[in-house]
């Protein structure tokens, strides 16, 4: 870990709980205060729900794209965008279980097209 003095910090990967993407460095704390959704995301993607090995549980958005998962965790939206971090890193080693609880924008149901009204006359044909 780079800090913004510029001195090099090792960390074990085994007691790495997230990594957060920060805006910008103003020297306020990358902190996840809202960890859950109020209501269903808007952002397409997969709602999950981690649950940590030290019981904290937090939900985010990862995108619905398996070749965009990565081996070693995942990279999710959380759930408050107006933060300063806009991305966070889990790595699967600081997990103990991860659930889907829905899929935001998929495009699985065809959308249904609309049937013309008989009485709408027909001004372009």
């Amino acid at each position: 870990m780079l800090s913004l003095e510029g001195s090099v910090l090792k960390l074990p990967y085994s007691q790495v709980k997230t990594v957060c993407f920060v805006k910008d460095f103003d020297g306020t704390e990358a902190s996840l205060d809202r960890k859950s959704f109020a209501s269903r995301p808007k952002t397409a993607g997969l709602w999950v729900r981690m649950v940590f090995r030290d019981g904290d549980v937090l939900e985010g958005v990862i995108p619905n794209n398996l070749l965009q998962l990565e081996s070693q965790g995942f990279t999710f939206s959380p759930p408050d965008l107006n933060i300063n971090p806009q991305k966070v890193f889990v790595p699967r080693a600081a997990l103990q279980e991860i659930e889907v609880l829905g899929v935001i924008g998929s495009s699985l149901r065809p959308k249904k097209s609309r049937v013309a009204d008989k009485d709408q006359i027909a001004l372009f044909d």
